[in-house]
């Protein structure tokens, strides 16, 4: 095994904590409600698996081809006269941008799990005082737990591979999957358990409609880290005898899985405590932080668990965003790890405090665009536009201009020509037509 290879099982927990995020707990099991139960999860089950796992598989097949970073993979799977499609490559920048406000809600998480042990609020009052007193006045201690976040990210990523990204997420995954399924094992016997159930997975058709097969196809996409280089770059890591296709759907089951628990958990402590469910950080360090105090000592126990497992998905995601620059710089700048590190981390730290002042009493009027602050378009920028043209690009390089004969000699022993061309007409049509209708929707060109 070359030391800066994952090993099998590495690359499928450092795939699974790039993909398990904080979408994962506080957005999925919402726009699950919220657009039909049942029917919407089969709906998303079909999109992840035929349009999300494509992609997913494309990205890790072209990464392990080449075992470069993103830019020299295509650049190399490109014909002679295609050159140009290196810059499909440069979609990592868009790690750049997230990773400017998602250290920020990282150090929240830091903050709630401290919170936790010292002084849950009694209500819910008290808990949106104390949410908005920290978001909008609180400058120093977000500074503080920001910086921790980003000194952590940093530091692993400087340690390469095999001693960073796999040994931390060897550690971590497990104990997030430990930790979620001992909050599940308490919550099943809870009065809300069975409504949680309902909730999630009664199929309302009243609730379905277009809009919901749009969330779906969001949710799916970005839900695995495709259109931003990041599963090429982790691909490129990738031991050659590892069956791709195998790994790719372990990686997508494990995502869809902590997802649709983590939904559970939280949708049954929610209706345990009578509340209506409500989405994004109001669900997280809102409504649930005074229900775990309302829950007695076993809550101030959960409410540690709960926001050390949404630490433990936060970090391993963050990591994974800032890898392709890094590896970029290394492979074709020839900087040393250490000092291509540290030099992205610094620029994306800067913009990112930027971002969280933005969202600031004090600096809140300077750093607003518009009818959003910097914050909100850092996460519409990325979220709407940049990694919805990286995955068209890809989809659109991987099932037109790389040579057939390379991706078909590498997934048919692994598929079968049967699969492989269905998994071809879908990287060629449904896929790039189907994220270009979901960036016209978050763009707001159309409605569904």
């Amino acid at each position: 095994m070359h030391k800066n290879r994952f090993t099998r099982i590495g690359f499928i927990l450092a795939a699974a904590g790039s993909a398990v995020g904080l979408g994962n707990i506080w957005k999925f099991p919402y726009i699950t409600g919220e657009n039909g139960g049942g029917i919407f999860v089969l709906v998303y089950l079909a999109t992840v698996f035929f349009i999300g796992m494509s992609i997913f598989i494309g990205e890790v097949l072209i990464g392990s081809l080449q075992n470069k970073d993103a830019v020299s993979t295509i650049e190399n799977l490109a014909p002679t006269n295609k050159k140009y499609w290196k810059y499909t490559g440069f979609t990592f920048l868009t790690g750049i941008f997230i990773l400017t406000f998602y250290p920020v809600v990282i150090g929240w998480i830091f903050n709630y799990i401290v919170l936790s042990i010292n002084s849950l609020p009694s209500n819910f009052k008290e808990s949106e005082t104390l949410f908005m007193t920290f978001l909008k006045n609180d400058i120093f201690t977000q500074i503080f737990y920001y910086t921790l976040a980003f000194i952590l990210i940093a530091y692993t990523i400087s340690k390469g591979v095999k001693k960073g990204i796999e040994k931390l997420n060897n550690i971590l995954m497990p104990s997030l999957i430990i930790i979620l399924t001992i909050l599940l094992i308490y919550t099943v016997q809870l009065d809300g358990f069975s409504k949680a159930i309902e909730f999630m997975f009664y199929p309302n058709f009243e609730k379905f409609n277009s809009s919901s097969i749009i969330v779906a196809v969001g949710h799916a996409f970005f839900t695995l880290s495709i259109g931003m280089a990041t599963i090429i770059t982790y691909s490129a890591s990738l031991d050659k005898n590892v069956n791709i296709v195998k790994a790719s759907i372990t990686v997508v089951i494990m995502d869809t899985l902590i997802a649709i628990v983590a939904g559970i958990i939280i949708f049954s402590i929610i209706f345990t405590a009578s509340q209506e469910p409500s989405k994004g950080a109001g669900l997280v360090f809102i409504t649930l932080p005074a229900i775990f105090y309302q829950m007695g000592t076993i809550g101030i126990y959960l409410a540690i668990l709960f926001f050390i497992a949404l630490a433990f998905a936060a970090i391993t995601s963050a990591i994974s965003i800032l890898e392709p620059t890094v590896m970029y710089l290394v492979e074709r700048k020839n900087m040393p790890r250490k000092n291509a590190t540290y030099s992205v981390a610094f620029i994306a730290y800067a913009l990112g405090l930027l971002a969280l002042l933005s969202n600031t009493d004090s600096f809140s009027t300077n750093l607003t665009l518009g009818s959003k602050n910097l914050f909100d378009w850092f996460d519409f920028i990325s979220s709407a536009i940049l990694m919805p043209i990286g995955g068209i690009l890809l989809a659109i390089f991987i099932g037109y201009i790389m040579d057939k004969k390379l991706s078909k000699n590498t997934l048919v022993p692994f598929m079968g020509e049967t699969y492989y061309k269905i998994w071809l007409f879908i990287m060629r049509f449904v896929a790039p037509i189907s994220i270009f209708i979901l960036m016209l929707n978050e763009i707001g060109i159309i409605k569904f």
